[in-house]
């Protein structure tokens, strides 16, 4: 198929990531094309939202783009249907915007990752605005190269309506902690950047004053887990490698190094570690990961 080929060809996969996926994805494509199915009865029928999670390097775009891309291409005429995919990271500050926060509440809010670096009221906007599923909504594109927006003439033009709308990010569906779990540094960059706690708390109150509130358009939730985080620092390198391959870096940008990576991931690492423990309680399907990033279990939770 086609369309399938220009997909392994878009994510530098082979061909095997196909036959995984065929085996472990069909059970979650019925149930969006059954959820569909019974909205389309409904008066009046808005998209049905899947929110993805998973830390970084999982495949969490990967498997976004072929929920949507087998979901656009369903060969059965009564299941015909159009879905579209965004990722988190597209509602990204600019870097003035992050620069400004590190003045006015922390200097770790320079670097982008964290809740409260995101335009969450953009956002907020958007999702409601897909929500009413008519006209034309656009959806900001995130240039890591550049580390900010891309120009909103090359935003996503979503023209609506659409049946599936699939929503995907490292923090996306994770929840804040508790007072007493803020207290012990978990990292070196929250002993040494961050010893009284002023960051973690801010992220903390930022996560569950605006994020948590949008999980409630959700309607499906996945998970790609890892086996732990240790992963992450080889998993995200791996990814580094597959963007400058595929052509991310117009501007001869070679992306991070291994140790730039490393000090990068702390960011990541409360939430992410938090996640893993906590988040497989109210997600629907579980993908549950080995070191190379094969499925070994899937759990149907919900």
């Amino acid at each position: 198929m086609t369309y399938l080929t220009s997909f392994l060809q878009r994510h530098l996969l082979a061909k095997n990531y196909l036959a995984q996926a065929e085996q472990h994805f069909q059970p979650l494509l019925k149930n969006i094309i059954s959820q569909v199915t019974h909205k389309k009865k409904q008066p009046i029928s808005s998209p049905v939202f899947v929110g993805i999670n998973g830390c970084q390097g999982s495949g969490k775009s990967t498997l976004a783009d072929y929920l949507a891309t087998t979901l656009n291409h369903l060969s059965k005429p009564e299941h015909k249907l159009s879905a579209i995919f965004f990722s988190l990271d597209d509602f990204y500050l600019s870097q003035i915007e992050r620069q400004q926060l590190a003045k006015n509440i922390h200097p770790l809010f320079k670097t982008r990752g964290v809740p409260g670096t995101h335009n969450i009221e953009l956002l907020a906007k958007t999702l409601a605005a897909l929500t009413k599923n008519q006209g034309v909504v656009s959806i900001p594109v995130f240039d890591k190269v550049t580390d900010n927006p891309k120009p909103k003439r090359q935003w996503q033009r979503v023209t609506l309506p659409v049946d599936v709308v699939i929503i995907e990010g490292w923090c996306w569906g994770a929840s804040s902690q508790t007072e007493q779990d803020l207290i012990a540094p978990i990292n070196e960059l929250e002993r040494n950047f961050d010893s009284n706690g002023e960051w973690r708390s801010y992220v903390n109150q930022q996560l569950k004053q605006y994020y948590q509130p949008l999980y409630n358009y959700m309607e499906l939730w996945v998970m790609l887990k890892a086996p732990s985080f240790a992963c992450v620092k080889q998993w995200r390198l791996e990814q580094e490698v597959k963007q400058v391959k595929n052509k991310l870096n117009a501007s001869n940008h070679q992306g991070m190094n291994a140790t730039e990576i490393e000090d990068f991931i702390q960011y990541f690492q409360r939430l992410t570690e938090y996640s893993l423990s906590e988040l497989t309680n109210v997600i629907d399907f579980v993908f549950e990961l080995d070191v190379n990033r094969a499925i070994n279990n899937t759990w149907l939770c919900r």
